[in-house]
């Protein structure tokens, strides 16, 4: 069985780290018999009208347990958690649904109309209508983030991987058989669709990040000749 736990909002200005962060360290915690199979950043819609703290992002835990009982274990756990870990000032809110969950339909095509334009709590409520959400302090407008963070992950093509098979202690320059054998999945963006092969270098700028594609992390790469291929993001400098 399969969870998506959304979180959003739950820092703030003076925060030492963000969200995304927040959500990779709910792995350390997990209950027994749950694991982590990555988390996915959602990018959601800029506009000056939301009180975003740096880029309107949200984040989503992927849970795999197999015992059903665990579901209001890791339910509460997430609840505690983000309850102890949100920063001061912050408008933390929280989303947990299971595939399967009927609602869910109506939490993903929410979750696109996030992208697109500005959503309330109300609209949230209504879309996870059967389906956990809750707010955590201050104005509660991270379970809407929370909410659509939920809804892009579930749909399965949407946002990129910031937690997956320990993408962060990957190397500069690593063979794609050795990514594939971690499960990540390299698709080539070359306008003649050249194939790497299990032997090519993928050069991933200290910044390996796959993309959510059809429910698989897939990382896109462009050729750069001599079987070196690079990949399409990087770090975003810091202002």
């Amino acid at each position: 069985m399969r969870a998506y736990i959304g979180f959003d909002d739950t820092d703030s200005h003076d925060s030492e780290f963000g969200t995304g962060k927040i959500a990779r360290r709910f792995e350390n915690i997990l209950p027994e018999g749950c694991s982590m199979w990555g988390v996915v950043r959602q990018q959601l819609l800029f506009d000056e009208r939301i009180p975003y703290t740096s880029h309107n992002s949200s984040a989503c835990v992927i849970i795999d347990f197999s015992d059903p009982s665990a579901k209001d274990i890791l339910l509460s756990t997430a609840i505690g958690y983000i309850e102890r870990e949100a920063a001061p000032g912050s408008d933390p809110g929280l989303c947990f649904a299971c595939e399967g969950d009927n609602a869910l339909s109506e939490l993903i095509s929410f979750g696109y109309l996030c992208a697109t334009r500005i959503v309330t709590q109300k609209e949230a409520l209504q879309a996870a209508l059967g389906i956990h959400i809750s707010g955590h302090g201050g104005s509660n407008d991270g379970l809407i983030g929370a909410a659509a963070a939920v809804g892009l992950t579930a749909s399965g093509w949407s946002g990129r991987f910031i937690e997956f098979a320990g993408l962060r202690n990957f190397p500069d320059m690593v063979a794609v058989s050795e990514l594939e054998r971690h499960g990540i999945r390299i698709v080539s963006l070359d306008r003649d669709a050249i194939v790497p092969h299990p032997e090519s270098i993928v050069y991933t700028k200290g910044w390996l990040r796959p993309r959510l594609w059809g429910q698989k992390p897939i990382l896109p790469v462009l050729n750069k000749g001599n079987d070196m291929w690079e990949t399409i993001g990087e770090k975003r400098k810091k202002s």
